[in-house]
């Protein structure tokens, strides 16, 4: 469990752990693995959410997914780029949270994850914490604790 001060602070700055769904580089569903192929490589994120035509969350898309589709037993294939959509490759099986979410859950979660989905009761994605903006609270906790709480440490 995390000390009650260290929560405290986290809760002070939750605010700033969550990047906007409409500013998160996402693809559709239906995409083209070409459209998907393309938009990894301008934003050159390792993963990107998958999004229905109603915003909804479905999964997670790499670029090691879309390549894997390209490699044959003796030649590389662009055709599969053509041929597949997002969902023929898409990760589905994703850990998610909700708003508002729970700070220890979320940094277990991101020792693995790079970023973790924020998805809505009704599953509509809106959008990301990512390891890096926790680790900016974390930062600010660790140089902030003195001047807000005056610990001890126990005899």
């Amino acid at each position: 469990m995390i000390s009650k001060a260290i929560n405290a602070m986290l809760k002070e700055q939750e605010q700033h752990f969550l990047i906007p769904g409409e500013m998160v580089a996402s693809v559709n569903e239906d995409n083209a693995l070409a459209h998907a192929f393309l938009v990894l490589t301008k934003v050159r994120y390792s993963k990107i959410p998958v999004l229905d035509k109603d915003s909804k969350f479905k999964g997670l898309l790499s670029m090691p997914m879309i390549t894997d589709t390209m490699l044959g037993l003796e030649q590389l294939s662009l055709a599969p780029l053509d041929e597949l959509c997002v969902k023929d490759v898409m990760e589905t099986d994703v850990q998610t949270i909700e708003n508002p979410y729970d700070a220890e859950l979320v940094m277990h979660l991101l020792v693995d994850l790079p970023f973790i989905p924020v998805v809505a009761s009704t599953g509509e994605f809106t959008g990301i914490v990512t390891r890096r903006e926790f680790m900016k609270a974390l930062n600010h906790i660790s140089h902030n604790l003195d001047n807000e709480y005056d610990i001890q440490p126990k005899a």
